[in-house]
């Protein structure tokens, strides 16, 4: 099963949400609504999100002020997030957005073909900043069992209290779990699978 995704959606219109909602379905990801900014940073610090797309003009606390609190206090601070308003284009309301954390900022109404395929690269890129943290993950296992095995085989081989054939199989074993490693390394560095890793 795929990895999934969630996106916090913020609108005090529940219409907007509604609309939001019918845009990124196909996205296939999970889609968090809420309808108040208070609302957006109690989702945020419960809750890890790929991008954020938030209302500026809200009731209570405005856009701004819940982008200020989502970047300070929730769980994941380095969050996307893309400023939706039907304020208009002003440029100091664009700068204000861009002051607060902003990544885009998005006037309505918007083309839904746009925000669904800006949305899809904020997903795409969570989705791989997971997959490369697995891999390290992977990486550091790997490399520990190579460090077991390598240290009881050097020290049973110069006491030969194991024969040839066994020293042989640890050998192979090692062999094994290093390609592994500098196989996992390339994929961590871009390199193909083939080509020797810088670190070798």
């Amino acid at each position: 099963m795929a990895p999934e995704a969630k996106i916090l959606l913020v609108d005090d219109r529940s219409e907007n949400l509604l609309a939001l909602e019918a845009i990124l379905s196909s996205l296939e990801q999970e889609l968090v609504c809420v309808r108040s900014g208070e609302a957006a940073v109690e989702a945020a610090i419960a809750d890890e999100f790929a991008v954020i797309l938030l209302d500026v003009l809200m009731p209570g606390m405005d856009g701004f002020e819940t982008a200020g609190q989502i970047k300070r206090r929730g769980r994941h601070t380095g969050v996307p997030i893309v400023f939706l308003t039907a304020a208009g284009a002003e440029p100091e309301l664009t700068f204000r957005g861009y002051a607060a954390g902003a990544v885009d900022y998005i006037s309505k109404p918007f083309d839904p073909w746009v925000l669904r395929a800006k949305v899809s690269v904020y997903v795409d890129l969570y989705l791989k900043d997971h997959q490369l943290q697995d891999l390290s993950g992977l990486v550091a296992v790997v490399e520990e069992a190579v460090a077991r095995l390598a240290g009881p085989s050097a020290a049973l081989a110069a006491e030969e209290r194991v024969d040839r054939n066994l020293t042989a199989a640890l050998a192979s074993g090692l062999l094994q779990l290093d390609d592994a490693v500098t196989a996992l390394r390339a994929r961590l560095s871009g390199l193909p699978a083939g080509q020797p890793s810088p670190q070798r």
